[in-house]
C-alpha cells in the first residue's frame, strides 16, 4: 500500500470513528452512550437501530392515541377539524 493510500484510508477511517462518536452522543443514556468507554463502532450502530425503532412505534403508539382521542373528541359534539389542519403543517 503507498503512503498516499494509507493517509487516505486513515483519514477515511478517522472520519468514520468522528461520526460514529457523534452518532453515541445523540443516543440516550445506555451502556453504549459513556463517551468515557470506548465501545465498537457495530455496537454503536445497533443501539442506534434500536433506538430509530422505539422513536417509530412510541410515534406510531402516539399517533394512534391522538387519534383516538380526536375520534372521542368529534364523537362528543366538538369541531376538530382546526385541531387536525393544525397537525397537517
Amino acid at each position: 500500500m503507498s503512503s498516499r493510500s494509507s493517509r487516505t484510508a486513515k483519514n477515511r477511517d478517522g472520519e468514520l470513528d468522528n461520526l460514529v462518536l457523534k452518532l453515541q452522543a445523540l443516543l440516550p443514556a445506555t451502556s453504549c452512550s459513556s463517551n468515557k468507554i470506548r465501545v465498537p463502532a457495530s455496537k454503536i450502530l445497533q443501539e442506534t437501530c434500536n433506538y430509530i425503532k422505539s422513536l417509530r412505534t412510541k410515534g406510531d403508539d402516539l399517533g394512534e392515541k391522538l387519534s383516538q382521542l380526536l375520534d372521542s373528541m368529534e364523537n362528543n359534539g366538538v369541531d376538530v377539524n382546526i385541531i387536525r389542519d393544525l397537525l397537517q403543517q
